[in-house]
């Protein structure tokens, strides 16, 4: 996987087209990611002795493929390359050539 925690990303399809947000976490063996405040699912928390019951929202996995880099520098989706420098292997924007790590 191209992205990875923290990084800003754009959805590009599904019912939360358009927005922005940062990754909470990777799934790479799903291929998922979990992005905030994209595909916010309803959960039903069962009452317990200790605990009262409630309905909770949270965000649920987005499939890896429906989101793109977000570069804020051009302000615009973006495909993210690689280069080596300096015998490291860096992540760049294939729009800008920018480096993003």
């Amino acid at each position: 996987m191209r992205i990875k925690k923290d990084d800003t990303v754009l959805v590009i399809t599904g019912k939360d087209k358009g927005k922005r947000g940062k990754i909470l976490k990777v799934l790479p063996e799903k291929g998922k990611i979990i992005v905030e405040g994209i595909n916010i699912q309803t959960k039903h928390a069962k009452q317990t002795r200790k605990t009262p019951s409630e309905i909770k929202h949270q965000e649920g996995p987005v499939d890896a493929s429906n989101v793109m880099y977000y570069d804020s520098k051009a302000k615009a989706p973006t495909r993210i390359g690689y280069r080596v420098e300096d015998g490291k292997k860096v992540r760049t924007s294939k729009k800008t050539g920018a480096l993003l790590d």
